[in-house]
């Protein structure tokens, strides 16, 4: 069977019909697929929990959201160009690319010698990242039909899973062992084992197309989102907001922002194309991606941090401490995905997740000093369903709603969107973090002067900096530090509310199974929803 795409030029002509694999050769590609998938997935979750100590050897807990911040931002940026790039040449080349790219990244992490060389350096293992996740599922969607890929991503719900849970576990030993630089190393073994199965199992048919690489688009989507960062993660809370600065970078963003979408109307093979946007189903489901990875990185981030500073414990026992959120992913990611499968709906998912999400954040906003582990078990672990139920859904529908000549594009574009999210939504926890601490501390030490509060917002910097101070500033230090993860807690609030009011109004289309006819020569995306809505009338 062919999952072959006809030669068009410049990507004008409509797409042939579906020709899915069966069900063997579909396991022999995922094998492939989950290997590389496992390797950023691993990533995201071995770093959390070495996260308080690398920024506490490094005396930068200031910086800590922008070791994370620089691997998002590469991954956002370059993840369009990985999906349209794949579209042109093939999935396998690019996801080898994508691998070798990421271990390079890898090793240089690991030599890093300050905070700033860390945060390049993960700025170039993001790159890599970009392609494994949008590779992944794009070469999904070339092979599975939209109608049976909900049972088979509960496979990569699995590794996940498996991900989720050994990550922090194995973060946690490696870091109180041989260091937290083995979080990186460890990236090797794994690298090559899934760079020798997709070399050897991933060989999909693909005629290539007359292209043009739109590396302005690229160019430009990059330059807005760091401008925008830099603003939120460093002139704002630097300079302050109202800094000609800070100012500046936000007006910057917002001109290459409309750049980069006038950019993409007019070039022959835009990155992002703009056609996608025509279709209420992807326009929602890309904006729901976009807010629920703003507010999903704040617990992810700062979780690790509450466990080790507030309740004093190693890496390895913090990273097992966080295993409720991952049983509650694992939970609720699986089962969603048999129920889309078997009855072709998903609507009422991503209305659900948005409303668990929102419930875990009001809970996690009430954590203090003497919260018990129970309690934060259970929050973490709603937080963890919501997740679950429309992580994957969300770009199966996307996927779903528009035609299979933009395929690539609009998976990447779906994780662009989420991982844009979670880059502006880091920022903006950290600013917060960093600038409520201050306010709290002032409200909290009696008869404070600024320079008692920059003291000890400096000892916060370092966690083993802040166990050693002495009774009553080490109180005073934790406590305000509590209360300003209430705070990014509670920030999210207003951007999860928008979110369940995108889940509500978006329409469903049902998912095609694999006998259904392919789309229209043609056919929009819009339209097809015009016909799905009429169907069911």
């Amino acid at each position: 069977m062919s999952t072959t795409e006809p030669a068009t030029a410049g990507g004008a002509a409509p797409d042939s019909g579906p020709s899915y694999l069966s069900h063997k050769q579909i396991l022999v590609i995922l094998g492939g697929l989950m290997a590389g998938m496992f390797l950023a997935a691993l990533d995201q979750s071995i770093v959390g929990t070495a996260l308080p100590r690398i920024v506490s050897e490094f005396n930068s807990l200031d910086k800590l959201s922008w070791v994370v911040t620089a691997y998002l931002l590469t991954s956002t940026a370059s993840t369009p160009l990985w999906g349209k790039i794949s579209d042109l040449y093939g999935r396998r080349p690019l996801f080898i690319a994508a691998i070798v790219t990421f271990l390079a990244g890898s090793v240089l992490s690991a030599l890093s010698q300050n905070i700033e060389q860390l945060i390049g350096f993960r700025a170039v293992q993001g790159l890599g990242a970009g392609g494994l996740m949008s590779l992944a599922f794009a070469t999904i969607g070339d092979v599975i039909p939209p109608r049976e890929r909900g049972k088979y991503m509960g496979y990569f719900g699995a590794v996940f899973g498996l991900s989720s849970v050994a990550g922090p576990l194995l973060g946690g030993l490696l870091t109180d062992g041989p260091g937290w630089r083995w979080i990186f190393w460890i990236n090797l073994p794994i690298g090559l084992v899934a760079l020798g199965i997709v070399a050897a199992v991933l060989k999909l048919p693909h005629v290539k197309r007359s292209h043009k690489i739109d590396y302005l688009g690229a160019a430009t989507v990059a330059a807005a989102v760091t401008t925008l960062l830099l603003a939120i993660s460093w002139s704002g809370p630097t300079n302050g907001w109202g800094n000609g600065t800070t100012i500046a970078l936000l007006v910057a963003s917002v001109v290459l922002a409309v750049a980069f979408v006038l950019i993409e109307l007019r070039v022959a093979e835009p990155i992002i194309p703009m056609d996608l946007f025509k279709g209420r189903i992807f326009s929602g489901y890309a904006g729901y991606a976009f807010l629920l990875g703003f507010a999903m990185f704040g617990a992810l981030i700062f979780l690790p941090l509450y466990l080790q500073a507030v309740k004093d414990l190693s890496p390895t026992r913090s990273g097992l401490a966080l295993l409720p959120m991952i049983v509650g992913i694992f939970s609720a990611s699986i089962p969603s995905g048999q129920m889309m499968s078997k009855s072709g709906r998903y609507k009422h998912f991503p209305i659900i997740s948005a409303v668990l999400v929102s419930g875990a954040m009001v809970l996690l906003s009430t954590l203090s000093l003497t919260t018990p582990y129970w309690q934060l078990a259970i929050y973490m672990f709603v937080m963890g369903a919501g997740l679950g139920l429309s992580m994957q859904i969300t770009v199966t529908a996307a996927q779903n709603s528009v035609p299979r000549l933009h395929m690539g594009s609009a998976t990447s574009t779906m994780t662009f969107f989420r991982s844009m999210g979670g880059a502006i939504g880091t920022a903006v926890y950290g600013a917060v973090l960093t600038s409520r601490l201050k306010d709290h501390l002032g409200d909290i030490i009696p008869n404070a002067t600024q320079s008692m509060v920059d003291g000890l917002a400096k000892a916060a910097n370092s966690v083993q900096a802040l166990h050693a101070l002495k009774e009553p500033m080490k109180g005073f230090a934790l406590h305000g530090l509590v209360d300003a993860m209430d705070d990014v807690f509670l920030v999210s609030l207003p951007f999860l509310a928008i979110a369940l009011i995108i889940a509500i109004i978006t329409p469903e289309q049902r998912l095609a199974g694999r006998n259904d006819g392919p789309k229209a020569e043609g056919e929009s995306p819009e339209s097809l929803e015009s016909s799905a809505a009429a169907a069911m009338h």
